[in-house]
């Protein structure tokens, strides 16, 4: 009977995910595909916890779902553009990238069919945010820090260089 849920929650996350993510790409207004963007992120946590990958889920929506989406709403608060209703702007080149998505899907479906997948024998272990954070915090605990504080100057850069933007155009 597990087995029966857990086919079915695969099924509508992907459903889901699938869904947002064409909602992403095709709604006009970038405020409502980054909130498309984020039910994107949080159904793609839900099916790491049907893999038991209990600490990718979570950092799948602590930093996808909540950090990048809320840097992409701050930069478009931070660009305040006059008319929101039409920020996504379409091209002529969609028929292209339609082809292009075709071929791509048709490659990545072709070799998902020749790959041999390898059933695991070994069960998940029950400890994986314990391990994981030891070593994140002893043996890797400067690379973790380094990024810290590169994501922390990347922010103060880009409201720095938002803010000279829109002190420019009010010159203007």
């Amino acid at each position: 009977m597990e087995g029966l849920w857990m086919t079915v929650a695969f099924y509508l996350l992907a459903a889901t995910i699938l869904g947002s993510a064409l909602l992403v790409v095709l709604l006009r207004n970038i405020v409502h595909s980054v909130l498309w963007l984020a039910v994107c992120f949080v159904a793609m946590g839900g099916l790491f916890l049907t893999l038991d990958a209990d600490f990718l889920a979570a950092v799948q929506v602590l930093v996808y779902a909540g950090a990048v989406c809320i840097m992409v709403v701050f930069a478009i608060m931070l660009i305040q553009r006059g008319d929101m209703g039409s920020t996504n702007l379409f091209n002529n080149q969609t028929k292209a990238a339609a082809g292009v998505v075709a071929l791509l899907l048709a490659v990545c479906g072709y070799l998902a069919a020749k790959t041999p997948w390898a059933t695991p024998t070994a069960a998940v272990p029950g400890k994986t945010v314990e391990s994981i954070a030891d070593i994140m915090l002893s043996k890797y605990v400067i690379p973790f820090e380094v990024a810290a504080i590169l994501l922390l100057v990347a922010l103060v850069g880009a409201i720095f260089l938002a803010k000279e933007v829109k002190a420019d155009a009010h010159n203007d």
